[in-house]
């Protein structure tokens, strides 16, 4: 992950309901969820969600499959990993964490 890939997933995730949406999406792991079920659980309107799912998705947080009639959304693990390992890339100076106790 570069810089500028980091400001976008960062800058997805900086909004409360964007960063409710992962995190259920997270939750729910490798099957998704529907945007209806998804939706119910975070109490939001389908079409506030829809926004919110496309900025994910664009920010390359989140995938979308179509399934028949409908779209499964799922966290996008390797970019979540991925982000973390750039947040942390130089955590402890280059030494491990157990060495240096900083984390």
């Amino acid at each position: 992950m570069n810089e500028d890939q980091a400001i976008s997933a960062l800058g997805a995730l900086a909004h409360p309901q964007r960063l409710r949406t992962f995190r259920a999406l997270v939750v729910a792991g490798l099957p998704g969820l529907v945007p209806s079920v998804l939706a119910d659980q975070l109490g939001v309107a389908r079409n506030t969600l829809s926004f919110h799912l496309k900025e994910l998705a664009h920010a390359g947080l989140v995938s979308v499959e179509q399934q028949g009639r409908n779209l499964i959304y799922r966290a996008d693990f390797s970019r979540m990993n991925g982000l973390l390992g750039y947040l942390t890339e130089h955590c402890c100076q280059g030494t491990p964490c157990e060495v240096s106790n900083c984390c």
